[in-house]
């Protein structure tokens, strides 16, 4: 029996958000997902991308022997590209919260109607905390990467998010493997459903109120 894909697959996410990264900006991505994003960079764009471990300049995974020292942020082998840099995490830091970063892109447990971003602990579970804390106060916009459904089968956009916080009101945009959504004044904005997916279909697996408008318009 042959089974109809429904959404995009991981690596097909990664590429629809890295169609919208803009020519030399400094983009942070979390772990998960996101580090997926320089395996989709196309050539000849120039995105620098950071690890909040210290690297300025991350590339696509080696196609030959890793260098074990040269890791992104999930302990994956990464390359360097030319003019990349390393440093401690003091300084990784300051670029996160001096409002370096054009932009971070994380994953998500859930995110708020009302922009709020949950992305560090399932209540009774161990917390996963990193420098998101970080990111999403000092990068000037914070896009989410996630799949529009948890493990369980329940919306992660929702209409106020039950977990822990890690940021309030922070999230520009989400990208999920059914959909994209935009904060437009504030009101999450349904602005492209995947191929094969309708927005009823979006609207079925999502608890967060949300407008439609498919007439494009995103811009950086």
């Amino acid at each position: 029996m042959t089974t109809t894909q429904q959404g995009l697959t991981r690596a097909e996410l990664a590429r629809r958000v890295a169609d919208d990264l803009v020519d030399g900006w400094c983009v942070n991505v979390g772990i998960g997902a996101p580090l997926l994003l320089p395996e989709q960079t196309t050539p000849g764009r120039e995105i620098v991308y950071h690890s909040e471990h210290g690297l300025l300049g991350v590339g696509p995974a080696p196609q030959g022997t890793p260098d074990p020292d040269v890791t992104d942020a999930g302990k994956n082998p990464v390359t360097l590209l030319e003019g990349a840099a390393s440093f401690d995490s003091s300084l990784s830091f300051a670029i996160a919260r001096g409002g370096r970063l054009d932009l971070c892109v994380l994953g998500a447990l859930q995110v708020g109607e009302n922009g709020d971003l949950a992305n560090w602990l399932v209540p009774g579970g161990s917390p996963g905390v990193g420098g998101a804390m970080d990111l999403v106060a000092g990068a000037r916009r914070v896009w989410v990467m996630m799949t529009h459904l948890d493990k369980h089968g329940e919306p992660k956009l929702r209409k106020r998010c039950s977990f822990p916080l890690t940021g309030p009101g922070v999230v520009d945009r989400v990208y999920t493997d059914l959909a994209v959504f935009e904060f437009v004044d504030g009101v999450l904005t349904l602005r492209e459903c995947a191929p094969g997916i309708t927005p009823d279909h979006v609207a079925a697996a999502t608890e967060a109120t949300h407008t439609v408008d498919l007439r494009g318009g995103q811009t950086a």
